[in-house]
């Protein structure tokens, strides 16, 4: 059973709209360019260092259809992600949407994550879109051990190049705490995402029962 607020599946105009945020350069800060990967920064609120990061990479070697079907497995997952301490499917909404439950192993000193999210997904000739959103579910509300992360907008744009390769598009915009995880869960992890934990302490962070409700609540407002 889902929560009683409004919950939004995607349509063709919000697919649209993400693909164009994934080319689009204008307003984002280039911060890492090489090896045939860039990193863009996009800050929305200075105060509350709210931003976006969008990252891109070249694979020559990777059939568009191929990444597509790694990245869309939940299951295939596990093989990849070394990071992935739980990951399933709650429900199917739509022949294209569906909410699921996924959670990660995070570099000390934070907690480790989980997020309930609403999955979407799009081939659209010779691009593929997969992109989520954070929603509450009644049967899985926040765990005492888990900080319950909020994803405002998390998604991939995989675009054919040739017959064996592609370029990956990951787009994020998520909660201000969730910004050291980001590079850290893709493969390009030589970015050093550690550097961005310097001064971030969450050790006497408690999930008690008040807590959790925020962490909640906070998914809805986003």
């Amino acid at each position: 059973m889902m929560s009683e607020e409004e919950v939004l599946i995607p349509d063709d105009r919000a697919f649209s709209r993400f693909k164009h945020e994934c080319e689009s350069e204008e307003d984002w800060s280039l911060t890492y360019n090489k090896s045939s990967i860039c990193v863009w920064i996009q800050v929305l609120q200075e105060e509350r260092s709210l931003h976006r990061i969008k990252c891109r990479m070249l694979c020559k070697d990777i059939p568009a259809e191929t990444m597509y079907d790694v990245l869309h497995d939940i299951e295939y997952r596990r093989k990849w992600d070394a990071n992935v301490i739980e990951t399933f499917d709650i429900g199917k909404l739509t022949v294209n949407a569906d909410v699921g439950y996924y959670s990660w192993k995070c570099p000390k000193p934070l907690k480790n994550r989980d997020v309930i999210t609403l999955r979407s997904w799009l081939p659209m000739g010779n691009d593929y879109i997969i992109m989520n959103y954070s929603v509450k579910h009644a049967k899985y509300p926040p765990k005492k051990d888990l900080v319950r992360a909020v994803s405002i907008q998390t998604g991939y744009l995989i675009q054919r190049t040739g017959p064996t390769s592609c370029t990956l598009t990951y787009l994020a915009q998520v909660d201000p705490r969730e910004r050291p995880l980001v590079a850290q869960k893709l493969p390009w992890v030589h970015l050093q995402p550690r550097r961005l934990l310097q001064n971030i302490d969450e050790s006497s962070l408690n999930e008690s029962k008040d807590e959790r409700a925020e962490h909640s609540d906070d998914e809805g407002n986003n």
